[in-house]
Formats: C-alpha cells, sequence, structure tokens
C-alpha cells in the first residue's frame, strides 16, 4: 500500500531515491538556492527512509499489546511502564544524539542516522521472538533507543543540504512521506489483522493466533531492514565538509543558542502541555459509539489528510511567515479538542470531519514547526537544537497524556478536552510574540 501526496510525485529523472536513475548531483556545502529548483537528493533519500521505517512502526504498533498481554502474559500496568519509559527514553536520548552529532563533520550525523536505524531493525527481531516480558521490554526500548539516536541528526543533516529558502518544502517533504508510511503501516496491520481473523481475538485467544502475531512482527522488521539497508544511498555529498565548513562548525557549536530559540521552544513546550497522546482520540471516538475498526478507519483518514497537505504546507511556509501557519495550525486543534469534549453519541457524525481537520492541524504544525527551529540556529548548533526541542516536547507529552488521563477519570470526558483547548489557543497566542522566521 503506497500513498503519494499529488504535490510531491517523483519525477521520471530522479527514480526511487536513486536506486533506477542518477538524479542531479548536489553539494551539500552549496545548496540550491531556488525556492522552486528541485529538492536535493539527500532529502528525497531521507524521506523514502522514513517511509519504509514507518511502514515497519505502525505495523507492529497495532500488534504489541495483543502480544505482550495475550500471548506473553504482560499485565496491563507493566505494558503502560514499558510504554512510559519508551517515551522518555526517545527524549533523554535525543537531546544526547543530538548535541552528540554537533561534535564532528556530517559524517558523524550519518552514522547516528545508520545505528537509528539499524538498532529498531533488530529491536523488532528480539520482540518477534520474545519467550518472556523482560525480553519484549528490551526489545520495545531498543526500538525507542535507535529512534531517539536518529531523530535529530536526521533533521539537521535534512536541514543543513537545502537552503533556507527551502526549508519547508524539505521538512515538509519529508513529514508527507513519514505519515504516508505510518498510514500504510496502519492500513497493512489492519488488513493481516483481518486475514489472519485476530480482530476477533480476546487475551486468551485461540492457539494460532500467537504465530500470527509473530509473523506480522517479522515483517515488520524485514521493512525496518529495508529502511536501513537505504541510508548507505545517502549521497557521499552528505559526508563531506571542508576544512572552512568544519571550522565555523566548531564557532558555532561552542556559541550558545540564542534567546530568540529558547522563546521558541518554551511556546512549543506550552503547546505540547496540551498536546497529549492521539490514544486519547482513539479512545473518545469509541466512547462516541464507534467500533474498533471505525476508530482505525478514522485515524487513516487523519493520516491521508496529513501527509496530502504536509508538502504544499511546507512548500507554503517559505514564503510567508511560518509562525503564521502554526498559529493556524494550534487553532484548529484547539476547535478540535473543543469539539470531541462537547460531542454526544447523538452528534458523532460529525467526529469525520473533525479528525479530517485534525490532519490539517499537523500538516501546519509538525515539519513547519522544525523548519522554524533551524531559522533560528546556525547550522553547527543545529543537533543540539533539535535534540533539546524532541526532548523539551516529548517530556511535555508525557506530562500532558498523564493530566488527560487523571482528568478524565476524576472529572469525566468533556473538561479535559476543554483544557486542552485552551492551552492551544494560549500558545496560538504567544508564538505570534516569538521571532519571525529568517530566510
Amino acid at each position: 500500500m503506497f500513498l503519494h501526496p499529488r504535490t510531491q510525485v517523483l519525477s521520471p529523472a530522479q527514480g526511487v531515491i536513486g536506486l533506477s536513475t542518477s538524479p542531479p548531483e548536489e553539494s551539500s556545502s552549496h545548496p540550491s538556492t531556488s525556492r522552486t529548483g528541485p529538492l536535493p537528493r539527500t532529502v528525497w533519500v531521507l524521506s523514502w527512509i522514513s517511509f519504509f521505517a514507518d511502514v515497519s512502526s505502525e505495523l507492529i504498533y497495532p500488534i504489541l499489546p495483543f502480544l505482550a498481554v495475550g500471548a506473553i502474559g504482560l499485565s496491563r500496568f507493566h505494558l503502560g511502564v514499558i510504554e512510559g519509559g519508551a517515551v522518555l527514553l526517545v527524549a533523554i536520548m535525543s537531546a544526547w544524539a543530538g548535541i552528540h552529532s554537533d561534535r564532528s563533520p556530517s559524517y558523524g550525523r550519518l552514522l547516528w542516522i545508520r545505528v537509528g536505524y539499524g538498532l529498531p531493525m533488530l529491536a523488532r527481531v528480539i520482540i518477534a521472538v520474545a519467550s518472556s516480558g523482560w525480553m519484549l521490554a528490551c526489545g520495545r526500548l531498543m526500538d525507542r533507543f535507535g529512534k531517539g539516536l536518529r531523530g535529530a541528526p536526521r533533521d539537521s543533516l535534512l536541514a543543513d543540504c537545502v537552503d533556507s529558502s527551502q526549508l519547508g518544502r524539505a521538512f515538509g517533504l519529508h513529514r508527507a512521506m513519514d505519515t504516508a508510511g505510518a498510514l500504510s503501516g496502519v492500513v497493512l496491520a489492519a488488513g493481516l489483522m483481518v486475514y489472519f481473523d485476530l480482530s476477533a481475538s480476546d487475551e486468551s485467544g485461540r492457539s494460532d493466533i500467537e504465530g500470527s502475531l509473530r509473523g506480522i512482527v517479522w515483517i515488520g522488521a524485514l521493512l525496518g531492514l529495508f529502511a536501513f539497508v537505504i541510508t548507505w544511498r545517502i549521497p557521499a555529498s552528505a559526508e563531506q565538509s571542508g576544512p572552512s565548513r568544519e571550522a565555523i562548525g566548531r564557532v558555532e557549536r561552542n556559541a550558545p543558542l540564542s534567546r530568540q530559540y529558547w522563546r521558541l521552544l518554551a511556546v512549543l513546550i506550552l503547546f505540547s502541555l496540551a498536546n497529549s497522546s492521539d490514544a486519547f482520540l482513539l479512545l473518545r471516538v469509541v466512547d462516541l459509539g464507534f467500533s474498533a475498526t471505525g476508530a482505525v478507519m478514522l485515524y487513516a483518514v487523519y493520516n491521508a489528510l496529513y501527509a496530502l497537505a504536509s508538502y504544499p504546507l511546507g512548500y507554503l511556509s517559505d514564503r510567508i511567515d511560518r509562525r503564521y501557519l502554526i498559529g493556524i495550525g494550534w487553532s484548529i486543534y484547539a476547535m478540535v479538542y473543543v469539539a470531541l469534549g462537547l460531542l454526544s453519541p447523538e452528534t458523532r457524525g460529525w467526529v469525520w470531519p473533525i479528525l479530517a481537520m485534525y490532519g490539517l492541524y499537523m500538516a501546519c504544525t509538525d515539519g513547519i514547526g522544525k523548519a522554524m527551529v533551524a531559522d533560528l540556529v546556525p547550522k553547527g548548533s543545529r543537533g543540539k537544537a533539535m535534540g533539546l526541542y524532541y526532548a523539551a516536547t516529548g517530556v511535555s507529552q508525557l506530562v500532558a497524556s498523564g493530566m488527560m488521563g487523571w482528568v478524565w477519570d476524576s472529572n469525566g470526558v468533556t473538561l479535559p478536552f476543554l483544557i486542552s483547548g485552551l492551552l492551544a489557543l494560549a500558545a496560538t497566542i504567544a508564538i505570534l510574540f516569538t521571532q519571525p522566521s529568517k530566510r
């Protein structure tokens, strides 16, 4: 299953990630200065890597609860501890990897990226053969450890290989391909679950269920292997840095991050406190009377619009102040959460357009937010800046998810969604007082 946003179809001259044909040469030291010119090959390769990595990840993610609780016998509490630890591990390792990837030339970033995609492949093999809770926990944490290692170095390399006038396009394309992979993985997982008749299983299901679950995890591991192999197709020019660039990089790495960056990060943290796990959206959908299959279909609609809109909105952000698009996205988020808090089973039909708008919010904010971070820091500090961004927003989202669940259990469904909406509106106002994008 393959989703191409209409605005990002590869031309015959580009081929597929450079495997079939030779794309134009690029230089990481002298990126294109044209907003309308083609994006460098490195951007396309990194985007295809993320596509296949997300197919692998989202194929396995819906399977894990069945495997952990049903086949291996973990309690829900232990599963929650593992997932909470995974979130924290990603946050901590993102900051650590981002800072350390700045201390070496571009090859150092490539090394972080390759290790970051290689470890999850091995982790999924461990999950596929896990016979105990400890083995599954080790596999899951290794998977997230790899995600933490690769995120900031990958985004730094992505930003470094384009001119500032193409940052929005580059991150928009990457987010579109990443989300298309996630959508493909979810749909593939649903199809395999139907094929193996797993949707009707319970935690003590039939004897053949465990083998089917492990088979799906093996498929995910093979897709992860393909993503890892493609990391070796990142152009050689991305590894090269002349002496003058290295000297400039040392100065930039030793310079403190700007006040404008810290102000932006504070606003991003404020919004992250409103941005709880998407699992609560699916719980709310089921609470309104949708079946599990219906919830998956709604999730697919959200991902489809997210993938389709990411590239054109990223392209637009290279022409207007990125703050305006982020503000629009956060306003949409606020409206989505307030609406979901106020809906009743009688008005649940509105969930379809509401979840579609949620995909538009993601397209307005995710890649564009990273482009704005890259705008405000020099190249030599981008790994550190991206790592701190991942860490701070990740921990904030963990806090937001805990508070969302606690308020929901204590006060019912409406209040937590209204609180999230109000926090998002506060962040929308605050973003207008940050430093405009530098282009």
